[in-house]
């Protein structure tokens, strides 16, 4: 039988999933007491994000010292060779909450997918009905609830901030503030049985380990492991002080590895290398039992549901090519075939789709180029037996023909989206339905390196070098849908609005009409003050992402429909979670409604909620709202003040700088509102800049002085038509 299941199979499922889940596992081999757990038994799955196991003393790793993890190893059971299913965060949770592989959940990427649990097994839902309350606390914005991983959990939190220039990845927020969430959670339940999914984004990138760590580790990939360990130890102390540690079940795992340049990608996703597929799996039973054993038979992420199944005398997911992790048998077990796939190339990168089997020792890796590696001699993957080795390379191949390989691109969801889509002229192929042949992904290692500069550039605040970098990378790469969509968004930041627009369209099309990037785009075009178009892409995200909602309610309140954007900002605010954006909307909306006291009162909340945050450009547009609404209160100083502070947090905006101007104008105070609009004309030295400052002082009575700006202007730049039109 294929891996993948039919569609007949999975439906069935559905209907009787549920039913099969609850019915005690009965007739051969019967209930195993060595196996089963009381009833009631706390089950807590504990995720660190991107964690590679021989880069832990528990399995034989000197360069970092994890107290907490090596304590929990102690109690545990060690897995010694336990893999993911694909390198990537979502596909492979979902893959340890459903038992199934992404060939049968139908989760391929991080972004565009989303589960179907109506029609699958899934761990939370199977735990409610077996009496459980069901609790989730994650770091990383991939795993949000619109993924459809809330479906079965009672408590589920996902308050991540988002900016819509912000690479998916790279949004995450600080294990020490998921673990708060987790334990009010935890603290709640009281003595009820309980299921906690607790998730931290340590060590992913980008590695920016806190002190001691930092100094404490020259790799800051093995600081970040260290400050991920303190927060899991976080984790256990209080388990031990509510008294729960003892009686536990308790999972450690990881989603995937990380390359770490030993393959020349640092990251993960593209490539299917030990260093991204190999995890760290723990296994903690009530009492400490087995404490200390290490199994050595292949594991996966997939076994996770039938052991939890299996410990409370349960029937295992239907279709699930997992296996009770208890039941692993190193003599009987010792070959079993370990799958794994991606097609993060594909989608992202224009290259070939990978798949890979491990049947221990050798590991087959099938794509463009194949190839063939002994793991017990060659761990590192160094030396290629595909030639040498031709009858064992045979032999995994056809066993990796039993794995489904079709693919179903993102972009293929409901029949409105597809409509949409077309509408705006989206029917391309995308890199997900590439024809003819395609690019072994290790043979393009050198695009990947010259990415990864252009990110440095962009976080360290380089916009221009990073928009440069990114540029090469298209123009090596023209089908590169992820080198588009970062020009874009670092494009964006660069106030080149229309270039910014010009690259997210081309990562559309590329993409086959990517939400993500769709909501990007919209952003740019409401930069452009092209309204319906910017309506239009945000539609596309509506049902992804929070952030388009806000969106839409800003395109509205541009538009004058005030009672539209109160609606919409009114349910975005249910939803906006740790977003700041919602917030200012709605300061934005009570401004034009003539609410100006309940204006500067929504933009004191938002400071006071997120102003002590490290991230201070969350905050653009609040001052410049507050000086708004004050001014027209007569509250000049407090509105001077306001605008100031927007000037400093936003130096390329040109209406702080006018109104600004005006208040000083207002005042009398010629001489300031002067300086203020030369500071904005040399801060930001284009053609939009001086019309403003034309604008502005014929407003306040200057023609004077407004004549002489409009010569210079025009004198420096002939053919704009901001100019020429004044």
């Amino acid at each position: 039988m294929r891996q993948g299941a039919s569609l007949r199979a999975r439906a069935a499922l559905g209907a009787l999933g549920i039913a099969l889940l609850l019915a005690p596992i009965a007739g051969c081999g019967g209930e195993d007491s060595r196996v089963r757990v009381p009833d009631g038994t706390p089950i807590l799955l504990i995720s660190v994000d991107t964690l590679r196991s021989d880069r832990l003393p528990a399995y034989g790793y000197r360069g970092v010292e994890t107290p907490a993890l090596d304590s929990l190893r102690t109690d545990s059971i060690l897995f010694a060779h336990a893999y993911c299913p694909v390198p990537l965060t979502l596909p492979s949770h979902v893959s340890a909450l459903t038992g199934l592989l992404p060939s049968e959940h139908r989760v391929r990427d991080n972004m565009g997918y989303r589960l179907d649990t109506e029609n699958l097994p899934y761990l939370p839902r199977a735990l409610q009905q077996l009496g459980y309350r069901t609790g989730a606390a994650v770091s990383s914005f991939v795993l949000r609830r619109t993924s459809g991983l809330d479906h079965g959990f009672d408590f589920y939190d996902d308050e991540i901030t988002f900016k819509s220039w912000t690479d998916m990845g790279s949004v995450q927020r600080p294990g020490e503030e998921t673990l708060d969430v987790a334990l009010g959670w935890l603290r709640s339940v009281g003595e009820e049985p309980f299921f906690l999914f607790f998730h931290i984004y340590e060590p992913h990138t980008p590695h920016q380990p806190p002190e001691p760590f930092a100094s404490r580790y020259p790799s800051a990939y093995d600081g970040e492991v260290a400050h991920a360990d303190r927060v899991v130890g976080a984790l256990l102390n209080q388990l031990r002080e509510l008294g729960l540690y003892r009686r536990s079940v308790i999972f450690l795992m990881s989603d995937h590895g990380e390359g770490l340049n030993d393959h020349g990608d640092y990251e993960h996703g593209p490539l299917l290398y030990r260093d991204v597929l190999q995890i760290p799996l723990l296994l903690k039973l009530p009492s400490s039992r087995r404490g200390g054993d290490t199994v050595e038979s292949p594991a996966q992420l997939t076994d996770l549901f039938p052991t939890v199944m299996d410990l409370l005398g349960q029937q295992p997911p239907e279709g699930s090519d997992g296996r009770s992790l208890l039941r692993l048998d190193d003599s009987r077990d010792a070959e079993r075939p370990i799958f794994s796939e991606t097609f993060f190339p594909r989608l992202h990168f224009g290259w070939s789709e990978l798949f890979s089997v491990v049947r221990y020792p050798y590991h087959f890796i099938d794509g463009p180029d194949p190839e063939l590696y002994d793991l017990s001699n060659d761990p590192d993957e160094t030396e290629n037996l595909v030639r040498a080795e031709r009858r064992v390379a045979s032999e995994l191949r056809a066993e990796l023909s039993r794995y489904d390989r079709s693919f179903l691109p993102p972009a293929e969801v409901d029949a409105e989206t597809r409509r949409r889509l077309a509408a705006l002229g989206y029917i391309g192929g995308g890199a997900g339905r590439k024809d003819g042949p395609l690019a072994d992904p290790k043979s393009r290692l050198g695009i990947l390196a010259l990415m990864r500069t252009a990110f440095e550039h962009s976080l360290g605040g380089e916009l221009r070098q990073a928009a440069a970098a990114f540029r090469r990378v298209v123009d090596e790469e023209p089908g590169m849908v992820d080198a588009w969509e970062q020009l874009g968004h670092t494009l964006l930041q660069l106030g080149d609005y229309a270039a910014a627009v010009d690259a997210y369209e081309r990562a559309m099309e590329l993409s086959g009409g990517s939400p993500q990037i769709a909501l990007s785009a919209a952003g740019g075009y409401l930069k452009l003050g092209r309204l319906e178009e910017a309506r239009s892409h945000a539609a596309l995200a509506v049902d992804v992402h929070e952030l388009a909602r806000d969106l839409l309610a800003q395109i509205a309140l541009r538009q004058g429909e005030l009672d539209q954007a109160e609606r919409l900002v009114l349910r975005a605010l249910e939803k906006r979670g740790g977003r700041l954006g919602p917030l200012l909307t709605l300061a934005e909306l009570r401004l034009k409604q003539g609410r100006f006291r309940e204006a500067v009162d929504v933009t004191l909340r938002a400071e006071r909620e997120f102003g002590q945050r490290d991230d201070p450009e969350a905050l653009r547009g609040l001052y410049f709202t507050r000086g708004s609404a004050l001014a027209r209160l007569g509250e000049v100083e407090e509105a001077e003040a306001a605008f100031r502070a927007e000037i400093e947090l936003s130096p390329g905006e040109l209406a702080p700088y006018t109104h600004l101007a005006f208040v000083y104008g207002l005042q009398g105070r010629s001489r300031e509102a002067g300086a203020t609009l030369r500071s904005m004309v040399e801060t930001n030295p284009g053609p939009s800049a001086y019309a403003e400052a034309v604008r502005t002082l014929r407003a306040l009575g200057d023609s004077g002085s407004a004549a002489a700006v409009l010569r210079i202007g025009r004198r420096r730049w002939p053919e704009a038509s901001e100019l020429a039109a004044l």
